[in-house]
């Protein structure tokens, strides 16, 4: 019966991937449209650890009421040997989510899985969970390395997190210093350590770890025994050849330098030619029968809880610091080779737990001891009650504190916008009286002023001229408050930029009055469509234009677009040979009533609404500090806007 269920358990491990890719497919449509929660999965020969845990995931994301579909990928990764490829296969699968099929979560399971994804571009906009993956990890090759002899940079995977929006995760951490310490205390006269890794990525990855930890430890020697440019019996010869005062440090073998898998029937064969020299394992492999112990991840299933991390992210998405548990590492040893051996437990600093040993008085009387305990334990309760009830007063008191710098704070925010308020009614009241002066004054002189027909004329120009300023102050100050209180609605539509260019270009060449400066359009491109609102584009463009030409005489204005399709932007700049901005004044260019010359036309609003324009459709403007000509206005405009 039990070999029977064995056997069942086997067949619910294979069967399980092709099941929920079947099942995956069907779901990625339903359940009231959701977005799907994409799994990919490095496939790699521990497949049977993987799929417990997606298999766990599955059911505890079921029975917290998650209804979202789960898609299930696999990368296939086998040796180190393939590493090129995995970048690109993960390109591959990313792409097939877009659109109506963007993940709501992706789930990255296995080393591979999680390398493949921080090689690629910055992924900002997907929530991302990991697991079954290490802190200490390497970046995929290019094409044109050797992998046999390639060294790369060992990097904290930590550290990538913000770019990828890696939100949370179960992640291994291993401890090189803590082995060698290990090592040290057993057996001081150690000169060597001789460290076997096999051709996968995983023990690559811990090898490079290794070599930038070993630099800590200058008076021991490092060997490294590479499965990348070994045999089996390559490396069984090399064991053998071992110089006296050696131990050694076991990271993983699976695969040799010919991608030939072997199990433990290889190790078997190491340890019969290395019985004279002491193994240590930092990864549990050589446990039980061939290494003395080692500190290394206390390894378990964590399907259940990435699950209950899915729902909770799904139901409340945060932004802040990335939810990550590192799985903690044990000191493990085996107690039949610490018999074998003689080894004085006492020389070792820290915790020990033992495997292979006989169950302990206390494990084979468990619940007789527990009978017993419970007294004391009815007694803690009381203190417990007391102990929480104090807490529960502190955390009450630590609120009122907090609500009370909160008052503070908005009282603080509250005077700031009566101030805010009270500096735009100035401006206001600055920029309306000089138009509206000019229009009463010259309005009573034409109504009452015995004068000439030409002065006439001359007058209603002024007249003219000071409403237009007027409408197109009240024009820009309705703009700028429909931008930043959200109440614009952008309407994208595709759009030539190249030939609305042009015709921008033409446009403010007509009114330039007596400047006789030149307009230049650069462009490597005949056309190019993109979706954008036209009316708010043109706006900016004219914008820049026309100021340009305002502190322009005689010169050139450049209109220039470039676009870079691997970050999907459209660059728009416009500079001028004019008097140009002094440095220390471009980061006032952009707010509001902000004219650095006050005796030139216009009402300082037009740089701002550029700024609120071009951040209401995603992109940046900015002012180039490098160009000296005059004055070079850039922004940026996403190629593809998601509706």
């Amino acid at each position: 019966m039990i070999l029977f269920e064995k056997r069942l358990n086997m067949l619910r491990m294979l069967l399980l991937p092709m099941l929920l890719m079947s099942l995956s497919v069907f779901a990625s449509d339903d359940v009231n449209g959701k977005n799907p929660i994409l799994i990919i999965s490095s496939y790699n020969p521990d497949s049977r650890n993987t799929s417990q845990n997606v298999s766990d995931f599955v059911d505890e994301f079921e029975d917290l009421g998650g209804n979202a579909p789960i898609v299930l990928e696999n990368m296939n990764c086998k040796s180190f040997s393939e590493a090129k490829l995995w970048k690109g296969r993960m390109r591959d699968l990313l792409s097939k989510y877009r659109g109506s099929r963007l993940p709501s979560l992706i789930v990255l399971i296995g080393q591979e899985a999680w390398t493949a994804y921080l090689s690629q571009e910055k992924q900002d906009s997907i929530p991302v969970m990991v697991a079954l993956a290490s802190r200490n990890a390497i970046l995929l090759p290019d094409e044109s390395v050797d992998l046999k002899t390639w060294v790369p940079e060992s990097i904290d995977a930590l550290n990538e997190l913000p770019s990828h929006n890696v939100k949370s995760g179960f992640v291994y951490e291993y401890d090189v210093a803590a082995n060698i310490r290990l090592i040290r205390d057993l057996y001081p006269d150690t000169k060597n350590i001789a460290f076997i890794s096999d051709n996968t990525y995983g023990g690559v990855a811990l090898q490079m770890h290794v070599k930038e930890e070993m630099a800590n430890f200058p008076d021991l020697h490092l060997i490294m025994l590479d499965g990348r440019n070994h045999t089996l019996y390559d490396l069984i010869d090399e064991i053998r050849a071992l110089p006296q005062h050696t131990a050694l440090l076991i990271g993983t073998w699976r695969v040799d330098m010919n991608d030939g898998y072997f199990m433990k029937n290889a190790t078997y064969m190491m340890m019969d030619v290395s019985a004279h020299i002491p193994a240590f394992s930092i990864t549990s492999v050589g446990m039980g029968y061939w290494a003395i112990g080692g500190v290394m991840p206390n390894y378990r299933v964590v399907g259940r809880e990435m699950a209950r991390q899915a729902v909770k992210w799904l139901k409340s998405p945060r932004d802040g610091k990335p939810d990550i548990e590192f799985i903690p590492n044990r000191m493990l040893l085996d107690y039949k080779q610490v018999k074998e051996r003689k080894i004085d437990l006492h020389k070792i600093k820290g915790k020990i737990e033992l495997t292979n040993k006989t169950p302990s008085l206390y494990e084979q009387y468990t619940k007789e001891i527990w009978t017993f305990s419970i007294a004391f334990f009815l007694l803690l309760a009381g203190f417990i009650v007391a102990l929480s009830f104090y807490y529960h007063t502190k955390r009450i008191k630590n609120k009122l504190e907090i609500s009370e710098n909160q008052l503070r704070i908005a009282k603080d925010e509250a005077e700031e916008s009566n101030r805010l308020k009270g500096a735009f009614l100035a401006n206001m009241s600055h920029e309306i009286r000089t138009p509206l002066n000019a229009i009463v004054g010259f309005s009573d002189v034409l109504a009452f002023g015995e004068i000439s027909e030409e002065e006439k004329q001359g007058y209603a120009d002024i007249i003219k001229v000071n409403s237009d300023i007027l409408l197109r102050l009240i024009g820009d100050i309705l703009d700028m408050s429909r931008l930043e209180s959200g109440h614009v609605a952008f309407e994208y539509e595709l759009c030539n930029v190249v030939q609305l260019c042009r015709q921008m270009l033409a446009s403010v060449e007509q009114t330039t009055g007596s400047k006789n400066n030149r307009f230049v359009f650069v462009c490597s491109m005949d056309s190019f469509t993109m979706q954008t609102d036209q009316q708010r584009l043109q706006q900016v463009i004219i914008n820049l234009l026309t100021n340009a030409n305002k502190f322009t005489q005689d010169g050139t204005i450049t209109l220039s677009l470039q676009v870079d399709d691997e970050k999907q932007l459209a660059y728009f700049s416009v500079e001028d040979t004019g008097c140009g901005i002094p440095a220390e004044k471009q980061h006032l260019i952009f707010g509001r009533f902000e004219k650095l010359n006050e005796f030139a036309q216009g009402t300082g609003l037009g740089l701002s609404i550029c700024k609120l324009t071009v951040a209401k459709w995603g992109g940046e403007i900015w002012i180039d500090p490098d160009y000296t000509g005059g004055a070079r206005f850039v922004f940026t405009h996403p190629t593809h806007i998601n509706l």
